[in-house]
């Protein structure tokens, strides 16, 4: 499509600017999918050049290097003992022993590693069934446990965890002594062990701070992933619980059940819910976002009086525990609730559910999303009302007073002025909540349970209401077979959906493209 020049541009209408726009952008899709795979394409490139200069730079520093570097590829830390640095020798040393040690103790890395059988299709992980002895002693059957497939997944996962430390830890200590091999050439002093430690509690302090956090994100959050990631690839199940009966690896099986889009297969339900939960986060933001704030300028408007009254109404909503208010709320349009009973006097809403045959409002699906909507509204508003009002406060008055001089409507003053600032200020919080409706539990579980059922797909029922988490959550808690593999896999599908998406808004919206336009 021909770019049409700013002169041009300006000589459209409203209406012909707008589709200009729009034909802009969907012409501009293919240029940014190629963009897109040329950049995934210089990742790996740029990934197989630096694993490349690594090697020949192990090969050179091996070739050049005096007899102490070329023995702590061996020894950890022999160089740094060698040229002075004790500390970090004896700690490189150290790291080495404990590796060999828990290698090869009798139930270490090398044994987990021997049991899992790690990705061979319809293998078991674990070697060895429990199951049910005789007992000469007891003159019964007893229990004889043998291996659990959870917990060797888990050491095995470790084991492969502290070898790949091992190996960053050897190129670590080997490029340090190459350093200290070239400083001492040009006969410049070493860094002893008391300037390390000066330093971490000075200019390097910020490692020392950040240290056990990221030792706390590494174990707490990374590592629980990869292990999802893997379960993925099993039968872990109910009736394959690893302990009393093993499971084993399935390759891509589970994957390919997911998306079989063929009459009773997992896909259409799994695009159905997905659907609905893309538009449960999209009204459950937006609207809570704009009529908060819509409340927020009404109440800072000029002349509202009891202005800390109507502040303090809205947040009650938020004192109240969400787990009582939910239920209690959820209660009330039922037959038997207060405003159920009220809408049931109403002939056309009494004839409408006595012709569908609906119990309460929650069995309809178009009503029960229609008021969770509803209902969240409720619950937001109060958020974004507080978080607007401060904001709104720090709008230059200057702005208002300038656009009244030159006679900009009150409308025009929200679309110029209030709006772009909150956008800007607030897009990062927009982004955040997004995500956070895709995976808002308590409110779907709570207001409808996911109800009204539509069938049963991966082990559980289905709701017209059901988001992916909800149906993660009776996939594996909320049925009799448990299917850990198919939630482990909606796990991963949900991370990569928010994934996609925060990226893609992260870097269109203006907060983070023009960080400075509002300083």
């Amino acid at each position: 499509m021909k770019r049409l020049s700013d002169l041009d541009y300006l000589k459209l209408n409203k209406w012909q600017a707008f589709w200009y726009k729009f034909a802009l952008f969907f012409c501009a899709i293919p240029s940014a999918l190629w963009k897109g795979i040329k950049k995934i394409g210089g990742f790996f490139k740029n990934c197989g050049i630096a694993v490349k200069d690594e090697f020949v730079d192990i090969g050179s520093t091996f070739k050049r290097g005096n007899w102490a570097v070329k023995l702590s590829f061996f020894i950890f830390g022999f160089g740094n003992l060698f040229y002075g640095q004790v500390m970090r020798g004896i700690l490189f040393l150290l790291f080495e022993l404990v590796f060999i040690a828990y290698m090869v103790v009798p139930t270490g890395g090398i044994y987990w590693l021997s049991k899992g059988n790690w990705f061979q299709k319809g293998a078991t992980i674990g070697t060895v069934q429990g199951g049910f002895q005789y007992n000469e002693v007891f003159d019964t059957d007893v229990w004889v446990p043998g291996d659990d497939s959870v917990k060797v997944m888990l050491y095995g996962l470790l084991t492969f965890i502290f070898i790949f430390a091992f190996i960053y830890t050897w190129r670590l200590q080997v490029k340090q002594c190459r350093i200290c091999m070239d400083i001492t050439a040009k006969g410049k002093k070493i860094r002893s062990g008391k300037d390390d430690v000066k330093s971490l509690l000075d200019d390097q302090f910020h490692k020392t701070l950040l240290a056990l956090p990221l030792a706390g994100i590494l174990a707490f959050t990374v590592l629980p992933i990869i292990y999802m990631v893997l379960v993925a690839f099993t039968s872990y199940d109910a009736a394959h619980d690893g302990y009393s009966n093993l499971f084993s690896w399935v390759g891509l099986d589970h994957f390919n059940e997911l998306f079989n889009f063929s009459q009773g297969g997992l896909g259409l339900t799994f695009g159905e819910i997905l659907s609905w939960t893309l538009m449960w986060a999209f009204f459950a933001t937006f609207t809570n976002y704009f009529l908060g704030m819509f409340v927020a300028i009404m109440i800072n408007k000029k002349g509202i009086k009891i202005k800390k009254f109507w502040r303090t109404v809205l947040v009650m909503t938020i004192a109240i525990p969400q787990f009582v208010s939910l239920l209690y709320v959820s209660k009330l349009f039922t037959t038997s609730g207060l405003i159920g009973r009220v809408l049931e006097q109403i002939p056309f809403i009494h004839n409408w559910r006595v012709a569908n045959n609906f119990v309460s409002l929650w069995d309809s699906p178009t009503v029960a999303r229609i008021l969770l909507i509803v209902i969240n509204i409720w619950i937001g508003i109060p958020y974004i009302m507080l978080m607007a009002t401060g904001i709104l406060m720090n709008i230059p008055q200057d702005l208002y007073e300038s656009a009244k001089i030159d006679g900009a409507s009150s409308v025009q003053q929200l679309t110029k002025i209030t709006l772009p600032y909150m956008l800007f200020v607030t897009g990062p919080y927009l982004l955040t909540s997004f995500v956070g409706n895709l995976n808002n539990f308590n409110v779907i579980y709570l207001l409808s349970g996911g109800n009204p059922i539509k069938g049963t797909a991966g082990g559980a029922s289905v709701g017209h209401t059901d988001l992916l988490i909800t149906w993660l959550f009776k996939m594996t808690l909320g049925s009799t077979e448990s299917k850990y593999y198919m939630a482990s896999i909606i796990g991963i599908l949900v991370f990569l959906v928010v994934a996609v998406l925060s990226l893609i808004v992260y870097n269109v919206i203006p907060s983070t493209r023009n960080e400075e336009d509002y300083k």
